[in-house]
């Protein structure tokens, strides 16, 4: 049975949990999304117990970048298990700087797959570690904000926290970037 470490983190915008091999991270999410971890830790180790831990560097590190150190995430080392396009994709999601975005089709042209922005959203909405790997950071085409685990309002609150700007539409059900 897999041992893994957890931590929990307030944050404005919900709870984070974080979820840690010897390896590194393997699960970073808003702690409202249990279901989903549950599924994700299973298809990975099968059985595993998770062992509370005191706060940590990482909890410290996720605590930052809510307080305005947007590149506190930066060192965080990852353990992902996927695909090796799964891995491709998460990991290029580091290379989409603070405050910027990309779209999935032009996420899926720099991981070499240009014709495949429907799998990037799929693979998006598989990434165990948010935040980290900046899933919220790719929209859609249209500079729309679509696909995100956490939630629209989550996605639009961290973009917005850091520095993307959003056209002011009346009663709101999709957001667009400027």
């Amino acid at each position: 049975m897999q041992q893994l470490t957890v931590e929990q983190v307030a944050t404005p915008i919900g709870d984070v949990v974080i979820i840690s091999s010897p390896q590194g991270v393997v699960y970073l999410d808003f702690g409202d999304n249990q279901a989903r971890c549950q599924r994700l830790l299973s298809q990975r180790y099968g059985s595993f117990e998770l062992i509370p831990t005191a706060q940590s560097d990482l909890s410290a590190a996720v605590a930052h970048y809510f307080a305005g150190d947007l590149a506190a995430l930066d060192p965080i080392k990852v353990d992902l298990a996927g695909s090796e396009f799964q891995r491709k994709v998460w990991l290029s999601l580091r290379e989409i700087g603070v405050g910027q975005t990309m779209s999935y089709g032009q996420l899926a042209a720099k991981v070499g797959t240009p014709s495949a922005a429907r799998a990037i959203g799929m693979t998006n909405g598989l990434n165990p570690i948010s935040l980290v790997l900046p899933c919220h950071r790719v929209i859609g085409a249209n500079k729309s904000l679509t696909g995100y685990a956490g939630g629209l309002e989550r996605k639009r609150w961290l973009l917005r926290h850091e520095g993307a700007q959003f056209k002011d539409l009346p009663k709101q059900t999709s957001f667009e970037l400027v």
